[in-house]
């Protein structure tokens, strides 16, 4: 049971959004989507909402709940890619739009997800992290190789840099697809952008199972934070969440 969703997108300290999120919900289903443009190549604001169209319709199409979680993960993602390639077809391989992705699927007591790139999801559960996706960045490899510390990862000169994106090749780009995740009931589902849940702490994140704050409040209290924290110099800030089954 689905008892509360919410999304929100901050432009922060930027000239264009080129993120966008929204929570498509359909016969007891949800999908969170989060697409993040990527900052120095073209049309990023245009590819970002290309591949949340693609993906929204896809999920759309589905009966509910969705048979095949994991092939249909796999398929929006594809789609959302054609999509970017697409826009980007007449354009010089280096400059092409691109972007990141992350998707939650929430149907029949469980969570699936995928992504792309930096954007997240989370999975949280009283007041704690359950679980977060592991980000197809350059930094996150050195992490779990031991080549540098976590204490590292927000100064590193290639922290920005992603291994695979939506866009630019034709080809379907690496991603990775969760197992089923249970969920019980206050568990929330966070899908973000990097400017989102760079800046913020986990424990912050984490405060957002707390019953007694609406989810909207919360998520937008968290989005402020992070602009505030990173200001001058602050990312668009983008997510989206979900509460899953305590029908409040």
């Amino acid at each position: 049971m689905i008892s509360e969703s919410t999304a929100v997108s901050l432009l922060g300290d930027r000239q264009e959004n080129q993120d966008r999120v929204q929570v498509v919900e359909a016969d007891g289903a949800a999908l969170l989507i989060a697409i993040d443009g990527m900052g120095g190549h073209a049309d990023g604001e245009r590819a970002a909402e290309l591949a949340v169209e693609a993906i929204a319709k896809a999920f759309k199409a589905q009966k509910h709940p969705v048979f095949d979680p994991f092939g249909f993960l796999h398929r929006a993602v594809g789609l959302a890619h054609a999509a970017v390639v697409q826009l980007g077809a007449d354009l010089n391989i280096e400059t092409r739009p691109r972007a990141t992705c992350a998707l939650c699927l929430i149907q029949d007591d469980a969570a699936f997800w995928a992504h792309v790139g930096d954007s997240r999801i989370y999975h949280l559960r009283s007041g704690e992290i359950v679980e977060h996706s592991r980000d197809h960045s350059h930094v996150n490899v050195l992490l779990y190789d031991g080549s540098i510390t976590r204490d590292q990862l927000a100064s590193h000169p290639m922290r920005n840099y992603v291994e695979c994106c939506l866009g630019g090749d034709a080809e379907l780009p690496r991603m990775s697809i969760s197992a089923r995740k249970a969920l019980l009931p206050g568990d929330v589902m966070l899908v973000c952008s990097d400017g989102f849940w760079s800046p913020v702490a986990d424990n912050k994140l984490a405060a957002l199972t707390e019953p007694d704050v609406s989810l909207e409040k919360g998520l937008r209290t968290l989005a402020q934070r992070a602009t505030r924290k990173s200001s001058p110099h602050s990312d668009n800030t983008s997510a989206a969440a979900l509460r899953y089954g305590t029908g409040k």
